[in-house]
């Protein structure tokens, strides 16, 4: 605090005392940096008056600082949550970085003019082991973490696709009909939609490729016919545990954060995590269970009674222990031992937050720990009823009330009672796993983790189109 004080006090002796232009390209160059460092400091408007003050020294003899002027000018108005000016300065800043040749500062202005616009919404549909599942929205900067602006996030209906039943891809094919009007209604781009199996779908169903390409056909039809230049979009069935573990990594967690950060995604048909190691390589590690493989696994006919599938459950998830995640986990190297902090995704960390903290339904990054993990253990296999019907008579805020009773409800419609057991235990088995490594670890649930591989799929190619400019020796 002192030494911003200091510096505003610098700015006020150092700046000319009245409201005068900028006499000199050199002192616009200085009223530009000021201006910038203003608003920084939560000075907007004196930041807007100084940038308006140097751009006739510079007009029209240095483009690019004009640019740059226009540019900041951008920023304060969107600070100020003005948008039509916002909008206005980007244009100017990014027809000038057109004409300069300037390809990374032109992208760089388009992505803002589409945020500020409110045309950067994005379209994730996902073809998993339990349904069809769609989001779209756009990503903002919460607190350290990528946060989802959801726009559209239907219930979905749980769909056993991996079952290669025919009613299931009926019921499957009905889910993607309307989610592709949603696409439609909401006018996206298809630069902008992205599709795939997930990884677990993808496993099971490539066991039995046949089906896999009658439901990839059925599927990719009704792309084609319901969506303008439907033709065009492809619907991914590549997607590895691994590669779908790196996409959460990138759409959720800051660049600036991967050096100390692993993620782990515990979903419905295996489970898939990681982290980036110092050459920038993403090191994966993967189970080929997740929370409703598991449970069927446990009961594969369906037909123990409650307390005989808790026995069951139980007798299932040691050796699993030993002989598959803590095994993955000594094998995955000093990075996953070193990296303290870890971001969770997936249903049962979901879950889990949604049941024992209806408090934080409206927080981006929700710290657990493993006394959570205990207790729902405990509640899961010990008092199931008090653990899915938690007391919201504390939460006076409205907004977080109705998003805790609609994350209670979703929860119940997704996951059952044998299910929940399954899942609580390979959570516990997951956290006890980060417990034995060197460094003390830091457990964040990040929500809407479920669509943070589309996150990380757009972010990609936003950061290869930087790349590739800046390799051109683009500014």
């Amino acid at each position: 605090m002192k030494y911003w004080l200091l510096l505003l006090g610098w700015f006020t002796v150092s700046l000319p005392l009245s409201a005068q232009n900028a006499r000199t390209p050199v002192e616009a160059a200085r009223f530009i940096k000021l201006g910038n460092t203003l608003r920084m400091v939560d000075r907007t408007q004196q930041a807007i008056d100084l940038l308006l003050r140097a751009l006739p020294a510079i007009q029209p003899k240095d483009q690019g600082q004009e640019a740059v002027a226009y540019e900041n000018l951008g920023y304060a108005y969107s600070d100020m949550q003005n948008t039509a000016e916002a909008v206005r300065y980007y244009q100017r800043a990014l027809t000038l970085y057109q004409k300069l040749g300037f390809s990374a500062s032109e992208a760089a202005m388009r992505q803002l003019l589409n945020e500020a616009a409110g045309k950067d919404l994005y379209a994730g549909v996902d073809i998993g082991a339990s349904g069809v599942k769609l989001a779209i929205f756009r990503t903002t900067y919460d607190n350290g973490f990528y946060a989802k602006d959801i726009r559209s996030k239907p219930l979905a209906p749980n769909v056993t696709l991996v079952s290669g039943s025919a009613q299931s891809f009926d019921a499957g094919r009905d889910v993607m009909k309307a989610y592709l009007d949603s696409i439609r209604h909401y006018n996206i781009a298809p630069d902008r939609v992205y599709m795939a199996f997930s990884s677990g779908i993808n496993e099971s169903l490539g066991k039995m490729p046949d089906k896999k390409k009658a439901l990839y056909d059925m599927l990719s039809e009704l792309v084609a016919t319901n969506l303008p230049n439907g033709n065009k979009l492809t619907i991914d069935t590549a997607l590895t545990a691994a590669r779908e573990a790196e996409l959460f990594m990138v759409g959720t967690i800051p660049r600036k954060f991967w050096t100390s950060t692993s993620c782990i995604d515990i979903g419905s048909g295996n489970t898939k995590g990681g982290y980036y190691d110092g050459n920038g390589r993403f090191q994966s590690i993967s189970f080929s269970f997740g929370t409703k493989t598991l449970a069927t696994q446990i009961d594969n006919k369906r037909s123990l009674a409650i307390d005989a599938y808790k026995e069951e459950a139980l007798k299932a998830i040691r050796p699993l222990i030993d002989t598959t995640i803590n095994l993955e986990f000594n094998k995955a190297g000093l990075g996953l031992q070193q990296r303290r902090t870890v971001a969770f995704g997936g249903g049962i960390a979901w879950a889990m937050t949604a049941y024992l903290h209806p408090e934080r339904a409206g927080m981006t990054a929700v710290p657990i720990t493993q006394g959570d993990v205990d207790r729902f253990r405990q509640l899961t296999l010990n008092d199931y009823q008090t653990l899915i019907h938690p007391d919201l008579s504390s939460l006076t805020d409205p907004v977080v009330r109705r998003k805790a009773e609609a994350d209670l409800a979703n929860a119940q419609n997704q996951f059952n009672e044998k299910q929940l057991i399954a899942g609580a235990l390979l959570l516990d088995a997951v956290v006890k796993a980060y417990g034995n490594t060197s460094v003390a670890k830091r457990f964040v649930f990040i929500r809407d983790s479920d669509i943070g591989w589309v996150t990380g799929k757009f972010m990609e190619q936003l950061n290869r189109s930087y790349e590739r400019a800046v390799a051109k020796g683009a500014q």
